[in-house]
C-alpha cells in the first residue's frame, strides 16, 4: 500500500506527458501529403518579402501537386495549405513559437530542453501541410487534393499573413 500511490501517480504522469498519446495524427479533409514521385505536376511558388508569386493556383480534385517553394526574400517564410480558420489557429501557434525565441526572423532556433522549463515541450513546426523556407533556400511540399474546395496558401509567421502573404488555391472537380 505504501508504494501503490506513488507508482500510480508516476504512471499517470508518464501517460499524460507521453507525446504518443498527447498528439493525435493530423488529418485534413482536403487531402494528404504525398511523395514527390506521385506528383502529376509541379508548381513553383516564389516567396518575396510579404508576397507569393503566383497569387492564385488552380488544381483539380484528385491531382497530386509538387510545390517547389523558392524564398527570394530576406526573411523566413512559410508555405501552409488550409482554410482561413486553420490559418488563424496556426498563426496563434506561430506566435507562441516566436515569443519563446524558437522562431527567429531568418530561421528556426533549436531549443535545448533545459531552457524550455514551463513551455510546451511538444512545440515543433512539423505539420505535413506546411513547410518553412529560409531566405535564399528552396523547399518542396507535395500534396494530393481529394475534393473540390476553396483553400489558401499562406505564410503564418506573425504579421506576414496580415501584410498580404496569402494566396488563393482553388480545387475544382
Amino acid at each position: 500500500m505504501f508504494l501503490r500511490k506513488p507508482l500510480v501517480l508516476a504512471a499517470c504522469l508518464l501517460v499524460l506527458s507521453s507525446p504518443v498519446w498527447a498528439s493525435p495524427a493530423h488529418t485534413y479533409d482536403f487531402g494528404q501529403p504525398a511523395p514527390a514521385a506521385k506528383a502529376t505536376r509541379s508548381v513553383e511558388v516564389v516567396m518575396g518579402d510579404m508576397s507569393f508569386t503566383p497569387k492564385a493556383i488552380d488544381i483539380k480534385a484528385g491531382e497530386t501537386v509538387r510545390f517547389v517553394l523558392v524564398n527570394k526574400g530576406q526573411l523566413l517564410h512559410e508555405f501552409n495549405l488550409g482554410d482561413a480558420a486553420m490559418h488563424a489557429k496556426h498563426q496563434q501557434e506561430m506566435m507562441k513559437m516566436q515569443q519563446s525565441g524558437m522562431l527567429m526572423p531568418t530561421g528556426m532556433k533549436e531549443m535545448d530542453h533545459g531552457a524550455m522549463a514551463g513551455m510546451d515541450h511538444g512545440m515543433k513546426h512539423d505539420d505535413p501541410n506546411s513547410v518553412l523556407v529560409e531566405p535564399g533556400k528552396t523547399a518542396e511540399l507535395t500534396w494530393t487534393f481529394t475534393k473540390a474546395t476553396n483553400l489558401e496558401f499562406a505564410c503564418n509567421i506573425p504579421g506576414h499573413y496580415q501584410a498580404g502573404m496569402v494566396g488563393k488555391l482553388t480545387v475544382s472537380q
